[in-house]
């Protein structure tokens, strides 16, 4: 059995699942539409438990571990604070919901974030001796923050421009 064949058999339905989900909020997030704060909350909400998981499940309680995620997460929100500088969130007040643009990245960092943490996964399943690498898992622990953080900020980002916007309307924002 090639090594494809391995990764695909070997690797847990909920991960395909998982993969499609993403796939399916990354192109529905290319047209502006209606949305709520807690649609746009739950691809931060998905990596940042998804990454608590990983990093309890492989690294315990450690100290370094957390610290080097946070620090990632840190930095990806700044950078996905940046990413949607010109994001317009409008709220409507008779019907409640929310209006957003198209997000044309939403998609790409969806992929690119699920193969680098599914590549860290499995080298990890392979290799689970890579947990004691310091440099393998600070690589692993700061790529998989900043990428949870990239939402993180974004979802930040959102939650600003829908303040603003409130405010230009005399209207109060819960949260």
């Amino acid at each position: 059995m090639n090594m494809l064949q391995q990764l695909t058999t070997q690797t847990p339905i909920w991960v395909w699942l998982l993969l499609a989900f993403l796939v399916t909020r990354g192109i529905a997030a290319m047209k502006p539409g209606e949305t709520s704060l807690q649609k746009l909350a739950i691809v931060p909400v998905l990596f940042a438990v998804w990454g608590a998981w990983s990093i309890s499940h492989r690294f315990g309680a450690s100290l370094t571990a957390w610290g080097e995620w946070l620090v990632g997460i840190g930095t990806g929100a700044a950078l996905g604070w940046l990413l949607l500088g010109h994001v317009k969130l409008t709220l409507d007040g008779a019907t409640g919901k929310l209006w957003r643009n198209a997000d044309f990245s939403l998609l790409p960092l969806l992929l690119i974030t699920f193969l680098v943490k599914y590549g860290f996964e499995v080298a990890f399943a392979v290799s689970p001796s890579l947990t004691a690498n310091a440099g393998f898992s600070a690589a692993y622990l700061l790529l998989a923050g900043g990428f949870t953080g990239l939402f993180i900020g974004k979802y930040c980002r959102y939650l600003a421009s829908l303040r603003l916007d409130a405010a230009g309307k005399g209207l109060e924002v819960a949260g």
